[in-house]
């Protein structure tokens, strides 16, 4: 069985992105960015909300190709397009960079997917990850907190019908006051 993760850059007050969809308050640091790159390596499967999927599909399938671009970011970019993605979306048509499209029931999809033999997958967009999380499917989670209130936007936590109990994993702090803590979801 599979498992699967969810993590992502956070403010403080509990957002992904800020009102407008707007990401400029999450600039990682190089630290941080070589870890959001070694945890990326290590998923063999990424699942997609569509919003999520545009801002990725348009930076980093020639993000190698940036001018200034740092190694890892060229290795993140290569490491984007390789890794196999599903897009769950019912509002675009096409897919690219070694992705499928799926417009049916996330969970049931999910649900699949993670009875599957196969490496750990990763969800990310608020929607899809919502719908995750109160499914009970989320193995792990992976809080970037960022020293940042943007008082409103894309909220990382979904509303739920019960408690989910958190076991801490680990604990680490980067440059400019950015903690990550990983929780294991107590079953």
């Amino acid at each position: 069985m599979r498992k699967l993760f969810y993590g992502m850059n956070v403010s403080a007050d509990g957002y992904i992105a800020a009102a407008g969809d707007d990401l400029g308050w999450g600039e990682p640091n190089e630290e941080l960015f070589q870890w959001w790159l070694d945890e990326e390596r290590a998923i063999e499967l990424f699942l997609y909300g569509r919003k999520l999927w545009e801002i990725m599909s348009s930076y980093w399938p020639t993000g190698d190709q940036q001018p200034g671009a740092t190694p890892a970011q060229v290795e993140f970019a290569r490491n984007w397009r390789d890794t196999p993605k599903v897009v769950f979306s019912s509002t675009i048509d096409t897919v690219d960079w070694n992705t499928r499209l799926f417009d049916g029931d996330a969970v049931a999809e999910i649900t699949r997917l993670k009875a599957d033999d196969g490496g750990p997958m990763r969800v990310g967009g608020a929607t899809l990850a919502g719908a995750a999380m109160r499914a009970g499917l989320i193995d792990e989670y992976a809080i970037v907190t960022h020293p940042v209130l943007v008082g409103g936007g894309a909220p990382f936590y979904s509303a739920l019908d019960s408690w989910v109990n958190l076991n801490l994993l680990e604990t680490r702090t980067f440059p400019g006051g950015v903690v990550m803590n990983r929780y294991e979801t107590r079953r």
